[in-house]
């Protein structure tokens, strides 16, 4: 079989799909080997920023998100007692980043994605290894259960303890710990109306977040020691560490049972790699540029990935060239958020939270000015956001 034109995608989470059908679209007969038994997605929400949502338009399914996912209302930032430091009106964040910010399980996602797939084109149960990564006068080699295949272009989607990324880079250091936990948990919450808002405590932070289908997506973070568990159970543990911040945070983990609570410890690629390439093997999302979850860009950044290598598939120097600066210089601003945000000192948590409320009452979208170059981005393909308003999420 010719291997001109192939492409195998290792890894079939929310970056390694977006490549499949990025690639497909460009005419690339694409195989999606996930190690996994199914598809099914970590029970989490997962927030959608302008920039990804037109990495998404590139590929025909910015709308079809825009109407699954719930926009962000307003909303803000709060202390545990429920003082509100800072607002944030939708409106202005919308018009501030040229489109909303949504959010959506990330089941829904996934699945939106492989239904732009041809049937077969995913194939679970099947660990895959990188033999050879290729050259320009040979394929790339990948060997998985059924034999070995070979590609012109092998993209590593694989993950934050990427096996291809030791591979490739076997001199680098791999993750760290970045010092905190989470816990995520997605459950309906009946009778209970809020507004959308991250409360920062003391080495400690919640966000609550509604769901379109009207469920609530919240998630918790806290600085403790790697490894550690709840002697109990998690929901417990978010009890005797929550239960006493504002509402609806009493309610929701009231409304969790034990094992809907979801718990990981946090790694980040401290530091960067030196290349997203080698061979005719990418690397993209976590395996690339795993960073703190302070900024919501880690999803963000892998759909940004995939829409640019298929733009660059031909020339993976440029697809470092486009990527490499840009990640690094969000996955620095995201570990400078975590330290902020997570801060265990009261002085600097009284001055963070004076500062933040002065800012945010004399000048409110001071505050999103770092976000600027983060959401203001634009693919290299068009088109770009249809700025269409689909009924029912304003």
């Amino acid at each position: 079989m010719p291997q001109s034109r192939r492409a195998i995608v290792i890894g079939g989470g929310i970056g390694g799909l977006t490549a499949a059908v990025a690639l497909h679209q460009s005419g690339r007969r694409v195989t999606v080997l996930e190690r996994a038994s199914t598809l099914e997605p970590v029970g989490a929400g997962i927030s959608l920023a302008p920039n990804s949502l037109r990495a998404l338009d590139v590929i025909g399914l910015g709308d079809e998100i825009r109407d699954l996912a719930a926009w962000q209302g307003d909303g803000g930032l709060r202390t545990p007692s429920g003082r509100w430091l800072a607002r944030t009106p939708a409106d202005a964040v919308a018009e501030r980043f040229g489109g909303p910010l949504v959010l959506l399980h990330r089941a829904t996602l996934v699945n939106s994605l492989i239904a732009r797939l041809p049937p077969g084109t995913v194939r679970t149960g099947a660990a895959a290894t990188v033999v050879d990564p290729g050259a320009a006068n040979r394929p790339a080699r990948v060997s998985t259960p059924d034999g070995e295949l070979q590609a012109d272009l092998v993209v590593a989607a694989d993950g934050i303890h990427s096996a291809v990324r030791r591979k490739l880079f076997p001199e680098h250091p791999g993750p760290v710990y970045s010092g905190f936990t989470t816990w995520r948990v997605v459950i309906p919450v009946p009778g209970v109306e809020f507004a959308s808002h991250e409360t920062w405590g003391r080495g400690s932070l919640w966000g609550t977040h509604p769901l379109k289908d009207g469920r609530v997506y919240a998630y918790a973070a806290a600085v403790v020691p790697a490894g550690g568990r709840a002697p109990d159970d998690e929901r417990a543990e978010l009890l005797r560490r929550y239960g006493d911040w504002h509402d609806p945070i009493p309610a929701v983990i009231a409304a969790a049972r034990p094992g809907d609570v979801l718990r990981h410890d946090v790694h980040h690629l401290a530091d960067p790699l030196p290349a997203y390439h080698r061979g005719r093997v990418a690397l993209l999302g976590d395996a690339a540029h795993a960073m703190p979850p302070t900024l919501g860009q880690g999803g963000n950044q892998a759909i940004e990935d995939a829409v640019v290598l298929a733009h660059h598939c031909e020339d993976l120097a440029a697809y470092t060239a486009a990527r490499l600066p840009r990640t690094t210089a969000i996955a620095r601003q995201a570990a400078r958020a975590a330290r902020v945000n997570l801060t265990s000192n009261r002085a600097l948590i009284a001055v963070r939270n004076t500062a933040v409320a002065a800012l945010s009452q004399a000048a409110p979208m001071f505050l999103l000015r770092g976000f600027d170059s983060v959401a203001g981005w634009r693919p290299p393909q068009r088109p770009y956001a249809s700025g269409r308003t689909p009924a029912g999420n304003r």
